[in-house]
């Protein structure tokens, strides 16, 4: 016996003993629809029906009719057949939001799970082991950025790449993500340009302990705050608080989010049909981070914003290479393979000997300083820009 049928025969016992000591004036309408646990107006249409119809008047008369609510059969065979040919592999939320965006689906996600999950196009989720507990979000956007990279397949046909995310502690907010062949100081460089650029200096910055990021002195030991790498110069110059991670666990944010990007994004430049870099980090700027905020960000504890303005500071200054060398007999400077010719000055005959600052730029061109003053500029090849002469005179 199913189990409607079954509340239906408590009824109609318990309405037919109600009715009785009712007739026989135990107590008033009103007394007997407080028993039942229905109002004095549906007491007195059920008296009616059982005098007119009997028991058979006492049934729910919604049994045996297809609900208004229910999805149309049509629809059923439509969602199915999408899912099988354009949405495989899709978790029930990411397909119902296409549904509902693109396909004019007006119902709900549960029922898109129970269908496919009936089809056996879903699996039914694995009950959740014990977990750490989640570290509290900093109350306000700005006071510490997550930036790590996943390596993963991103693009059907092409090999593994890194995807690099910088997003906000407080919000999940995602600030930048693109995609490069491997992660690295430039990768890093990039994506704090961007960042820092459009939205000012954050309060801290939390990451692994990549070798670009921290110098380790033993594989999985402490870092080495004397020794900054390249990133780390540059983040203490601008005054943010570098801080590193000693655990996966430690940057769960981070973790959950390159598992729902891992899941999603791939999806989503599948769909899109794109199949290069440049054509995936456009997507990735202009198409999915806008639409992946809306769906994913939090409100803030506070109101208000931690990040700090920065006009006036030349961030391609800062946000760049930099190493001390030793100029040369010839007045010129050895960098990575390249011999940068020091032009004539006015603040000296040569600068042979002299201690000076190579800068290296995102753009791959180079930079000669002698304290604070550029000596010249070059190209990516080591070759003296105009530009560069004019400085130096």
């Amino acid at each position: 016996m199913r189990w409607t049928e079954a509340r239906q025969g408590v009824r109609v016992i318990k309405f037919r003993d109600i009715l009785g000591r009712y007739e026989s004036c135990e107590f008033n309408q009103m007394d007997a629809a407080d028993l039942l646990g229905v109002s004095e107006r549906t007491f007195r249409r059920w008296c009616q029906r059982f005098e007119e119809a009997g028991e058979a008047g006492l049934l729910d008369r919604r049994l045996g009719r297809a609900s208004g609510k229910r999805v149309p059969v049509d629809r059923e065979a439509e969602v199915e057949a999408l899912y099988r040919t354009r949405y495989s592999g899709f978790t029930a939320k990411h397909f119902h939001e296409h549904l509902v965006r693109d396909h004019q689906f007006n119902w709900g996600y549960t029922w898109t799970k129970i269908f496919l999950q009936s089809k056996g196009l879903l699996e039914h989720a694995k009950r959740r082991g014990a977990h750490r507990r989640k570290r509290p979000r900093r109350p306000l956007p700005g006071m510490m950025l997550h930036q790590d990279g996943s390596r993963h397949e991103w693009l059907a046909g092409l090999d593994a790449m890194d995807l690099i995310v910088t997003l906000d502690d407080a919000t999940s907010v995602i600030y930048s993500a693109f995609l490069v062949p491997e992660e690295g100081t430039a990768s890093t460089f990039q994506a704090l340009s961007e960042v820092f650029g459009r939205h000012g200096l954050p309060l801290s910055l939390y990451t692994d302990r990549g070798s670009h990021y921290f110098y380790t002195p033993e594989a999985g030991g402490a870092v080495d705050r004397k020794c900054p790498t390249q990133v780390g110069r540059a983040l203490a110059h601008l005054g943010v608080e570098h801080i590193a991670a000693y655990s996966p666990q430690a940057r769960g944010r981070s973790e959950r989010m390159f598992h729902t990007l891992q899941d999603r994004l791939v999806k989503e430049l599948a769909l899109a049909a794109i199949g290069s870099v440049e054509a995936a980090n456009r997507f990735i700027r202009e198409a999915y981070i806008p639409a992946h905020n809306s769906r994913f960000a939090v409100p803030t504890e506070q109101e208000g914003s931690a990040f700090v303005a920065i006009s006036g500071v030349d961030l391609n200054e800062i946000l760049c290479v930099q190493e001390e060398r030793q100029v040369g007999q010839d007045n010129t400077v050895v960098f990575h393979r390249l011999r940068l010719q020091i032009p004539p000055s006015p603040l000296r005959p040569h600068f042979v000997k002299c201690r000076v600052k190579v800068r290296q730029y995102q753009n791959g061109s180079h930079a000669v300083f002698f304290g604070p003053r550029c000596l010249a500029r070059y190209d990516e090849h080591g070759a003296l820009q105009a530009a560069g002469l004019a400085a130096a005179a």
